[in-house]
């Protein structure tokens, strides 16, 4: 088979530039990685077939760049660009800038990432679709107008920026004397990360799940979904364990919610991968669009591994042009799959963020298990970009079945020289409300607020550690944080991969 392309670059770091560099090996793409000074002899850089540097470790100044990524990809003569997630990825002017050069944009049209990126757009687009919305209030947003929208909706309230994503400038509010203190502080947060202070007013749900669909379009009018994740572990509106099929839908719901969906995406013209977002209350079985995410989605292996098939390439062959060769009834779900995000953060300190370097890495493996990553031995892992390792993936017959293995897989894994959260993650996953599928968005801080780790270390990584103490390695120095707005580094109470979630 022809490859769609001739050559790509990556714009992007990482695990998930990896990933995109084994999808073009498979298709015989030649890829081109980019890297910063900090990346220097990243394993992304490694894997792809040609690397270049393009500035500084400043976010700002490199992935961040516009102008130094166009200037790469026309040196390398790259006939498309991937953008990943996170950085530039939803980034509209990008994406017109890319084909502007005459360069391939792997990606939705630059208007539909305006539309559903606009969080007070999306919602009225939403309601012309005929796709339930939380309750909410979204227009002129000045003191008086939200008090009053805030009287109307009913305390507790979630105060929300128009523009974004990640977390970032949501806060919750429990009653209206303390409206006016949140709103302020939603507004600097958000105007400091997205240069835009709009904010819009939701219905908080204070027992609700976040389950999202996976949609796939074509260039020729053909619009799929691939069924659903459930994405209730969540800390500070972060997701951290995804699964699929979700344990809460059943036939009925799942196919009202994907019908759903596919009349979100088909009102913005939607083409290539991206992803619905939706809250649903259990016992009412109600469920109301959250947002749509205009690119690839960090959890998207679930999906593929349920599936059996391959996003990334997908993605690659939609912009080429190719039509997709299957109808939506042909389509199931095989299985259960589980990914849990494996990051280095001391969950016991608030997950904040940590430093150093990878001595050494244990990766599970077996004929279920995948880990996509984006680090090796050796690796330092500064401040200056979201500090995750890596994302174990595993597949069962069943959620029992997938369960048990990524407890298994998770005990195999260490990265030895860095704090991370797999002790953590053990504990979440074994808990029995989360065996028997009862989490919701709220659960890790409702039940794991005051989570210490036991400090029990397998033997294998006792005797690694032991043999990296006698070889005399040392770790990182200290460094400044990274002062870019996008970086985790900069907000510590809700950092992003890349500067999106």
């Amino acid at each position: 088979m022809k490859p769609p392309f001739s050559s790509l670059l990556i714009a992007n770091r990482g695990e998930i530039a990896v990933r995109i560099a084994r999808a073009c090996r498979e298709l015989g793409i030649r890829s081109v990685a980019v890297f910063s000074q900090a990346d220097v002899g990243a394993l992304h850089a490694q894997v792809a077939d040609e690397a270049i540097e393009i500035g500084p470790a400043e976010a700002s100044r490199s992935y961040l760049s516009i102008e130094r990524i166009l200037d790469t990809a026309k040196q390398s003569r790259a006939q498309a660009l991937h953008p990943g997630y996170g950085f530039l990825a939803e980034n509209a002017d990008f994406a017109e800038a890319v084909s502007a050069a005459g360069i391939v944009w792997v990606g939705p049209p630059p208007a539909a990432m305006r539309a559903m990126g606009d969080k007070a757009k999306a919602r009225a687009l939403m309601k012309k679709a005929g796709v339930q919305v939380i309750p909410g209030y979204q227009g002129k947003d000045d003191a008086a107008f939200l008090k009053k929208a805030a009287a109307e909706i009913g305390f507790p309230i979630l105060v929300k920026a128009a523009a974004g994503g990640g977390g970032v400038g949501q806060r919750v509010v429990g009653k209206a004397s303390e409206l006016t203190e949140t709103v302020d502080a939603a507004r600097r947060e958000a105007e400091n990360a997205f240069g835009d202070k709009r904010l819009i007013l939701e219905k908080y749900l204070s027992e609700a799940r976040h389950v999202e669909f996976q949609v796939l379009g074509d260039q020729h009018g053909k619009l799929l979904h691939l069924f659903e994740r459930e994405c209730s572990l969540q800390r500070r509106r972060q997701k951290i364990v995804e699964e699929s099929p979700s344990p809460l839908l059943d036939v009925k719901l799942r196919t009202e919610m994907g019908a759903a969906a596919l009349a979100a995406a088909g009102e913005v013209g939607y083409t290539n991968a991206g992803t619905v977002e939706f809250l649903v209350e259990p016992k009412t079985r109600n469920f109301y669009f959250l947002e749509m995410n205009t690119r690839l989605q960090v959890e998207h292996p679930v999906t593929e591994l349920v599936c059996g098939l391959d996003i990334v390439q997908w993605q690659l062959r939609i912009a080429a042009g190719e039509k997709l060769p299957f109808a939506q009834k042909e389509l199931e779900q095989h299985g259960h799959a589980i990914e849990c995000r494996i990051y280095a953060e001391d969950a016991a300190a608030g997950f904040l963020p940590q430093a150093g370097r990878v001595h050494k890495m244990l990766l599970p493996a077996g004929a279920e298990i995948r880990v996509d990553s984006g680090v090796s031995d050796g690796t330092e892992v500064g401040v200056h970009y979201d500090p995750l390792l890596a994302k174990v993936i595993v597949h069962g017959a069943d959620r029992p079945a997938a369960l048990k293995r990524m407890k298994e897989a998770l005990s195999e894994t260490a990265f030895l020289g860095l704090t991370t959260n797999i002790e953590f993650l053990q504990d979440l996953l074994a808990h029995a409300r989360v065996q028997d599928g009862r989490m919701d968005t709220h659960f890790v801080e409702s039940e794991f607020a005051n989570w210490s780790p036991k400090g029990d270390l397998p033997s294998e990584v006792l005797l690694a550690a032991a043999l990296i103490e006698l070889q005399g390695e040392n770790g990182q120095e200290e460094t400044s944080p990274e002062t870019d707005p996008y970086s985790p580094w900069g907000r510590r109470d809700s950092f992003r991969i890349g500067g999106s979630g």
